[in-house]
């Protein structure tokens, strides 16, 4: 385990379950989720809504973006709205207005009723206003050719001393050439898929062609710090 990123330059600053790019001025952040806890037929330990909107607020405060990029499922909903996710979503969008940004989604394969949920800018691929990194679910091959891509949809967490932790994934030249970051879920109620021993077939993602070739980071909040491992291939023998 180690404070340095890989053997290349990383173009963006991993932040709590977020990205930031610099030379886009953008935070992006994946599969929220919204809705689970009302859909789920258990008791949920957090009001998802309320909690993914304040740590929302704090990231918008930290970055100050110029855009708030939503790289897939906002929300969790296939044929109906689970209750209170149109409030939910109305006090996002107010949360990013407030904060003087623009909010753009991404649909991904949860997101079947987001029209009914959400007014503002969607499309499948959003370039990033670097013009080199295109923002997609992950869950489809992404629309056009980028230097990089930046997904969720796989929500990977890793495995280190028998905790579970949400991580990145960053594998350069990975797809087509191109970067990839795999975003961690947003939202704290998804349980994660742990990577350490998954293999390329085992990602849901078809821009994961060679996982072992990704490298997982995992940020810690309370000492500022991103921690990277090794590469995928070479964890396999060291967690």
């Amino acid at each position: 385990m180690t404070d340095d990123a890989p053997d290349v330059d990383v173009p963006f600053v991993p932040l709590e379950r977020a990205a930031y790019v610099p030379d886009a001025d953008a935070l992006v952040l994946a599969d929220l989720h919204l809705g689970r806890a009302a859909a789920s037929n258990v008791d949920a330990p957090i009001d998802d809504g309320t909690d993914v909107r304040e740590r929302l607020a704090a990231l918008l405060e930290r970055t100050e973006p110029a855009t708030v990029v939503v790289a897939g499922d906002l929300l969790h909903s296939f044929d109906r709205l689970p209750r209170g996710v149109e409030r939910d979503v109305a006090a996002l969008e107010s949360a990013v207005d407030d904060a003087g940004a623009d909010l753009v989604v991404t649909a991904g394969n949860h997101d079947t009723m987001l029209a009914e949920a959400f007014d503002g800018e969607t499309t499948p691929t959003y370039r990033l206003a670097d013009g080199e990194t295109a923002v997609c679910h992950g869950h489809e091959p992404p629309d056009g050719d980028a230097a990089r891509y930046v997904v969720g949809h796989d929500h990977p967490a890793l495995s280190v001393d028998g905790r579970k932790l949400p991580c990145f994934l960053y594998g350069p030249d990975v797809y087509e050439g191109a970067d990839v970051l795999v975003l961690p879920a947003f939202t704290r109620l998804a349980g994660g898929a742990t990577v350490n021993g998954m293999r390329s077939r085992d990602f849901q993602s078809p821009l994961v062609t060679d996982a072992d070739a990704f490298h997982p980071a995992v940020r810690d909040e309370e000492l500022e710090e991103t921690l990277w491992f090794p590469s995928l291939g070479e964890c396999r023998h060291l967690l």
